[in-house]
């Protein structure tokens, strides 16, 4: 018997697909990539935005046709508005919320059977969260052997006006530390050198759990000071942050020690006070000034990456130079940009979409100009040094491995060695292009 699975949308899909995939190939099945191949299909699907729900429609009519030539069970999951869960109760064979993955090989066995979740996903109410934890206990079938992700919090408090988050995983739930803990101390143990802490808004980890649960802070920490006993050279990454609860401890935990990697992904998502107030953000850009400050002042090397949505309702010219604006002065090392799409169940689907796609795809391009400027500069900062880089593929054009630096910072290497992928090398810089960087493997 084998399987195939499909996983759309963010990091917290891709690692909740490798808990998926763990308890399949516990009741014997069999991962392929050749989907015609597998006698169960699934997807991790993500309803945060309209594109990925359009593959999904795509791929299960493709699935139901090949019903009528062969036997197959179909199922999705992930991240689902509930309007979303209801039209793929008549299409699929089984759905159900990830917090029910341990009852996923009794739905196989009971095949079409759909799960009391399921059915009552039909209600447009905000899904519960009680039973996530049965799903952190699952062990992952990690996709990597030196790549690793590992969720520490699920669901979002935040309620912003774009955002359909809440509506898909509920309110904000954190693990517990000693499992985090556990789980990174092995995965170091295995020899990992990228590990991501994972949640919908990390540094509000343990909020929920008042006088219970340590603080982010104090979980880096506690890593930090693991890494500093370890042998072991490896770099601890988390996303995302929420600017709301970002405060200056967290930087200076990062700070205080080598395994905590110096890159920060901070969400600003807009650069305009009143188009923040409307997304129902939270934060200033005063606050958000203050935050990059502290990191400029204690980690100066550290790289910054954001997230932003151009064409918001209400975003006008005005506001979106003032987005510019930002980007000018914060220098983004990387930014996500998308163009805003309404989601339903989102505060904001009830609002007018009142910015044209033209204008959205030209605020797009013209940010991404900006970003490529920010990105050479620094790049070519550094050209001639040495730097330590995490070997992690192959570019499709020249052959030659690929990886990243501490920082995130794409990097072509001058050779294609196979025996280098997954370990960090010293890597000379000699060009630098807007968003990656060229170099040679150098021995010290």
């Amino acid at each position: 018997m084998k399987y195939h699975l499909i996983t759309l949308g963010c990091q917290m899909n891709i690692s909740d697909s490798e808990r998926v995939s763990s308890v399949l190939e516990g009741m014997g099945y069999e991962r392929t990539d050749n989907e015609e191949d597998a006698n169960l299909l699934g997807i991790l699907a993500c309803s945060v935005r309209q594109k990925p729900i359009d593959k999904v429609y795509n791929k299960i009519a493709q699935w139901n046709r090949w019903k009528n030539k062969r036997n197959l069970i179909t199922f999705v999951s992930g991240c689902l508005l509930p309007a979303d869960k209801e039209k793929f109760l008549k299409t699929f064979d089984l759905i159900f919320p990830m917090s029910e993955l341990g009852q996923f090989p009794d739905m196989i066995s009971e095949y079409g059977v759909v799960t009391p979740a399921g059915l009552k996903s039909r209600e447009p109410i905000m899904p519960k969260n009680e039973h996530i934890a049965a799903m952190w206990h699952i062990k992952p079938k990690y996709q990597s052997t030196y790549e690793a992700f590992v969720p520490i919090q699920n669901g979002c408090d935040k309620f912003c006006t774009f955002c359909a988050v809440p509506y898909t995983r509920g309110r904000e739930v954190s693990r517990p530390s000693e499992e985090i803990l556990d789980e990174v101390q092995h995965l170091v143990a295995q020899g990992y050198k990228s590990i991501t802490l994972l949640g919908q808004n990390v540094n509000s980890y343990g909020l929920d759990k008042k006088g219970e649960e340590i603080t982010f802070a104090e979980l880096l920490r506690q890593i930090g000071e693991y890494g500093k006993s370890s042998d072991q050279e490896f770099w601890i990454y988390f996303t995302s942050p929420h600017p709301q609860d970002m405060n200056r401890e967290v930087i200076e935990v990062i700070s205080a020690y080598d395994c905590l990697a110096k890159q920060v992904h901070l969400p600003m998502q807009s650069g305009d006070e009143r188009v923040l107030i409307k997304m129902n953000r939270r934060h200033s850009m005063e606050k958000y000034r203050r935050i990059v400050n502290d990191i400029r002042e204690l980690i100066p090397q550290a790289t910054l990456f954001t997230d932003i949505i151009v064409g918001f309702t209400g975003e006008g010219e005005t506001e979106f130079q003032n987005t510019v604006t930002a980007f000018e002065e914060f220098k983004f090392n990387m930014a996500y940009i998308a163009m805003y799409s309404p989601r339903p169940g989102a505060a904001s689907f009830r609002w007018e979409d009142e910015v044209s796609a033209n204008d959205k795809k030209d605020r797009l391009h013209r940010l991404s100009e900006v970003l490529k400027s920010c990105s050479l500069e620094y790049n070519e900062s550094l050209k001639g040094q040495i730097v330590r880089v995490l070997v992690n593929g192959t570019d499709r054009k020249t052959g030659f491995s690929t990886g990243l630096t501490e920082g995130k910072i794409n990097v072509r290497l001058d050779r294609n060695d196979a025996t280098l992928m997954g370990k960090i090398v010293n890597v000379k810089i000699t060009s630098a292009v807007p968003l990656s960087i060229s170099g040679e493997v150098v021995n010290i």
